[in-house]
C-alpha cells in the first residue's frame, strides 16, 4: 500500500513537437523518478501522452516535480499536469 501513495499519474497535451518524450524523461531520469507504465499517441499532429511513475526514490517532492515539469512544459509548448494517483483514483471513481 505504501508504493500506491508513491505513484503520480503525469499527462502530457499539446502540438507536436521534436523532443518532448526526451525532454520530460530527462527531467524524471535525473531526479530518480522511475516510469513504470507510458502510452503516447499522436492524433493530427497533436500528441498526447500519459505516463504512471514511481517517486519513492525522487530526489525532489511531489510539489517540486510539478512546477518543475510544469515549467518544462510551457518552454517546449506543451500542458504538463501531476497527479497523485490515489487523487487520481478517488476523482475518476463513479
Amino acid at each position: 500500500m505504501e508504493n500506491a501513495k508513491n505513484k503520480t499519474i503525469i499527462t502530457v497535451l499539446g502540438k507536436d513537437t521534436v523532443g518532448i518524450i526526451a525532454k520530460v524523461c530527462t527531467y524524471l531520469s535525473e531526479h530518480g523518478i522511475n516510469v513504470l507504465d507510458i502510452s503516447q499517441t499522436i492524433v493530427s499532429g497533436y500528441f498526447n501522452m500519459m505516463m504512471i511513475v514511481d517517486m519513492s526514490k525522487s530526489s525532489v517532492p511531489f510539489a517540486q516535480c510539478a512546477e518543475d515539469l510544469n515549467r518544462i512544459g510551457e518552454e517546449i509548448g506543451v500542458a504538463i499536469k501531476c497527479q497523485k494517483e490515489e487523487i487520481f483514483e478517488k476523482m475518476h471513481r463513479i
